[in-house]
């Protein structure tokens, strides 16, 4: 008689996202009791998850190599994983610290948007661990899913029900180019395991010249692609950004980038590493063309979310730069520099929450003349999150951006470096032009409805920690980094 074996299962491998989820439906059952006026709380209890589920990424770290795999080696909790996991329950809980000011203010605290926001983390924690194509494509789906949702919470607007909508036909389009990739990988494999397919392309070098292999790993790369809004997949970007509710777009132009680019990393670094000089010269392409876009488009950007989401389009661009390395210094740079981007990104977003109010949501730029007078604290923190996205230091930008370029300078890519400083020095204007108001233009408000609640001043003061600490003293951070890198 045949037996059967039953997989390694190895709870520990998923434990951070069995907590983010655990946590997750505790807190839908729990706002059936809550009134609305305590919606507040159910953040309070989303930070404490969050909190816990940082324990058991670092006692993970350097773990021993049996007990990073899981489920049969469908998932990998390695430092690579943990590090990024990192960079998602920061991004989730800055969002969450300024969430309920926005969302009092515009009459749309529900319940139900935290642990929204808690699933879409357990989403990205999936995509970063996941070392089967299946896995990657569960956490994205339970990543879009939620996303969808936090882009038109504010249902009383009609922006945000159209950056919702937006959202989801333009996301379903491109996941079916991903899972479309992914099949056809299969099919040419007979494997969706990252490891096997990486072992099947090693023993049949004949493979290159399979079309529907050739296929699968470009419809997935288009797939990737949109997910981290490079060019020209990125049109969904400024809509959706500019109609979702502000904390979401923080959300938003951080955590799920950063889950795209640690899935791309995986599937194409380990599966994919003989077929490096094609999709190297894909990815330069692409990178020129996202970095050009976003920065370009971003001078003529009046309103300040369309902006940043311009912006975060080129920083896509610098990023795919570190990809197109394929070095360590390059892979150790990118993760150095979503943790950096997470800060200040947020950090910006946390003040043009802040400038706004209920009907007058004050995003162009003209609304912040002499806004850095009225509130200097907030006016410097402000600079100093522009300056950080501009890339000048002290600031984390700045090391980010240079351990980067460094990397493409070491394998090789000069040009594409030089492209990049480029990209980097033309940002300077449009952020400038944000201080320019802030400091250079009379005031048209006294902005006397800004309030500024505990936890928006605790979520400003470690963003503003966040950019200058490793910008400062950047050596422990980038040491963690390149203990991260997978190869």
């Amino acid at each position: 008689m045949e037996t059967l074996a039953m997989p390694a299962i190895n709870f520990a491998a998923i434990m951070p996202e069995t907590i983010l989820s655990a946590v997750a439906m505790a807190l839908l059952l729990v706002n059936v009791f809550v009134r609305s006026e305590q919606k507040a709380y159910l953040g309070y209890l989303s930070l404490i998850g969050i909190l816990v589920t940082f324990f058991p990424i670092v006692a993970g770290w350097n773990a021993p190599v049996e007990l990073q795999s899981g489920f049969n080696g469908a998932v990998l909790q390695d430092n690579f994983s943990l590090f990024f996991k990192g960079i998602f329950l920061v991004s989730a809980a800055l969002s969450i610290l300024i969430s309920d000011q926005y969302m009092q203010r515009e009459g749309c605290n529900h319940g139900e948007l935290y642990p929204l926001i808690l699933l879409a983390t357990a989403g990205m924690m999936l995509m970063a661990s996941g070392t089967d194509l299946m896995v990657i494509f569960l956490g994205l789906e339970l990543l879009s899913v939620a996303l969808y949702v936090l882009a038109g919470f504010n249902r009383d607007k009609l922006k945000s029900n159209e950056a919702g909508l937006k959202y989801f036909l333009l996301g379903a389009f491109s996941t079916g180019f991903l899972l479309y990739g992914m099949a056809l990988t299969f099919g040419a494999t007979g494997t969706t395991k990252i490891a096997g397919i990486a072992a099947y392309v090693a023993a049949n070098p004949m493979i290159t010249g399979n079309q529907m292999f050739l296929v699968g790993m470009l419809l997935m790369g288009v797939g990737f692609s949109f997910k981290i809004a490079a060019a020209p997949f990125h049109m969904w970007t400024p809509d959706v950004y500019e109609g979702a509710p502000t904390p979401m777009t923080a959300f938003m132009s951080v955590g799920p980038k950063a889950a795209g680019f640690a899935a791309f990393l995986r599937v194409f670094m380990i599966a994919l590493p003989a077929y490096k000089p094609e999709w190297s010269a894909l990815l330069w392409v692409l990178a020129v063309l996202t970095m050009t876009v976003g920065n370009i488009t971003a001078l003529f950007q009046q309103d300040i979310k369309r902006m940043l989401a311009y912006s975060s389009i080129a920083h896509a661009g610098y990023v795919l730069v570190g990809f197109v390395a394929g070095n360590a210094v390059g892979t150790a740079g990118i993760m150095f520099y979503m943790l950096s981007y997470a800060f200040m990104n947020i950090g910006a977003f946390a003040i043009i929450l802040l400038v706004g109010r209920k009907g007058e949501p004050n995003n162009n730029v003209a609304d912040y003349a002499g806004f850095g007078f009225k509130h200097p604290l907030l006016g410097l923190a402000m600079s100093i999150f522009l300056f950080s996205l501009a890339g000048i230091p002290p600031a984390a930008g700045f090391i980010g951006k240079f351990y980067i370029f460094s990397g493409a300078i070491q394998a090789g890519y000069i040009w594409l470096a030089i492209i990049g400083v480029l990209n980097s020095a033309a940002s300077v204007y449009y952020y400038l032009r944000v201080m320019v108001f802030m400091y250079m233009k009379d005031p048209v408000e006294e902005f006397d409805w800004l309030k500024v609640t505990p936890a928006h001043a605790l979520c400003l003061l470690v963003a503003v920690a966040g950019v200058l600490i490793p910008g400062i003293v950047p050596g422990y951070l980038l040491e963690l980094a390149q203990k991260a890198v997978f190869f």
